[in-house]
This record gives structure tokens, sequence and C-alpha cells, in this order.
């Protein structure tokens, strides 16, 4: 056995995000009144219009913000919101990371909060979809790196022997009739997910790559779960089985659970 992550408080990434939309506001109202005169002296419309089209921006993102906040504290909201949410999420996300590391807050603290947060988000959509629907992406760097035996191509050349994970996924995939695909990078990840389709995936991965992959594949729902590196980035990395299991029971419809 060993350590799994803490599971991080959304409070953390919630906080950034409600600072980096102040700041925004503050920056496009900034904007808006440097340009009003040059703007003026041409049109006395255009002043207008630019207003007009920054405030519609900001609006829908502050939306966006609030429908996330609705979502975590546990209020209904509306299917409409998921899209401001996420572009809320894309746009404000740099800047909220600008802000962590002007405050001296790890990068991958924040990450581990955002995954939090948008496992959360996933999971009030309470999905249930067939096993042969949801698809679970785990890193080539889960293999004991000495092992000969290549499972990029083929999961089932795992030779179960119990020195890494792998075994011990492949049997759980089986059990659950879960497509499983062991990759080496994002562009591999991406292949998968072109050539299955599935109307879910359960990501497992480093901080770094989920946070990319969860805001690439939107709409599409991933779920992550992050990996465990006792021996450092990229190298014998181990997975929890037990939150692996958990995290495919929520998705599957319950007749179809093993």
């Amino acid at each position: 056995m060993f350590n799994t992550v803490t599971r991080p408080k959304k409070r953390l990434f919630l906080a950034l995000i409600l600072a980096s939309l102040l700041l925004a506001g503050l920056s496009t109202y900034g904007i808006w009144r440097v340009s009003f005169p040059g703007l003026a002296n041409i049109s006395t419309y255009l002043p207008f219009l630019l207003g007009a089209v920054l405030g519609t921006v900001v609006i829908v993102i502050t939306v966006g913000v609030i429908g996330i906040i609705l979502a975590i504290i546990g209020f209904p909201t509306p299917g409409f919101f998921q899209g401001p949410a996420w572009s809320a999420i894309n746009l404000l996300f740099p800047l909220a990371l600008m802000l962590g590391k002007l405050f001296d807050i790890d990068k991958e603290r924040i990450e581990r909060s955002f995954i939090e947060v948008s496992n959360h988000l996933v999971k009030r959509k309470r999905i249930k979809i067939r096993p042969d629907q949801l698809l679970v992406l785990s890193p080539h760097c889960i293999q004991l790196d000495t092992c000969p035996h290549k499972i990029t191509q083929n999961v089932n050349n795992c030779q179960r022997c119990g020195a890494c994970t792998v075994g011990a996924l492949v049997k759980l995939t089986e059990e659950k009739g879960v497509h499983l695909a062991i990759v080496t990078g994002g562009t591999l990840a991406r292949q998968v997910v072109k050539r299955l389709r599935p109307k879910a995936v359960l990501a497992i991965a480093c901080e770094r790559d989920l946070t990319s992959g969860i805001q690439d594949t939107f709409p599409l729902p991933v779920v992550g779960v992050l990996n465990e590196r006792p021996h450092g980035p990229c190298c014998n990395t181990r997975v929890s089985i037990e939150r692996v299991a958990e995290a495919i029971d929520n998705f599957l419809i319950p007749a179809q659970m093993k």
C-alpha cells in the first residue's frame, strides 16, 4: 500500500478565480476609459459600442463564475450555465495562476484545486452510461520502467506480476467492462478518444496533464484521478485502484456495475 494524494480544497481555486474576475473587470474598465477620448474623436457612438462589447464579455464570464460557485455550494444550476462556466475557467485560469505565483502559492496546489472543482461539476451532472461508453486513460509512466513488455499498443501484454499498478488496473477495467488505454502522451490520448468516441473519460495523470486535458476535451466530461509519484515525475508512478474503482462506479448505470 502507499499513501494517496490528499484531496485539495475547492475554495483555493474559487478564491483565485474571484480575484481574477475582479482584476479582469478593473482592467477592462481601464482599457475602456483609456480608449474613450480617441474613439470619441472618431465617432460619438464608438466608445459606447466598445463599452457594450466589453461589458457583455465581462457579464458572460461573471455568469459563468456565479454558475461554478452555485454548483459547488449545492444549488441546482441550469444547463446553460455550463458553457459560460467553462469559458470563464479557460479565460481566467492563466490569470489565477499568475495571482497564485504573486502570492507564492504552489502551482500544483492550484491545479489540484481546479481538478477537484472540475470533478465536482462533472459529478453534479450525474452522468450514467454503459461500461463500453467509458474510457479509462492512464499515462505510460505507470508501468515499471524496467518492464520489457510493451503495453501502450495492447494493455493485455501486461504479465500482471504485481511490480506496478498496471496489472491491477487491467484487472479492474476488465471486471467493470470499460475501455482502458495506456498512452505515452497527449497526442496519442486524443487519438484514442477520437477512435473510441466515449461518452465520458476517467483520466489518470499528474496535475499539469490533467488540467490541460480537462480544458482541451470540453465538453466531453472528464473526471481526473491524480497519480502517485514516489520516485519523482514521469517514473514508476502509481494510482489508487480504490479511487479509480469509485470513479468508474460513479459513471456506470447501477445495474451494470459489478
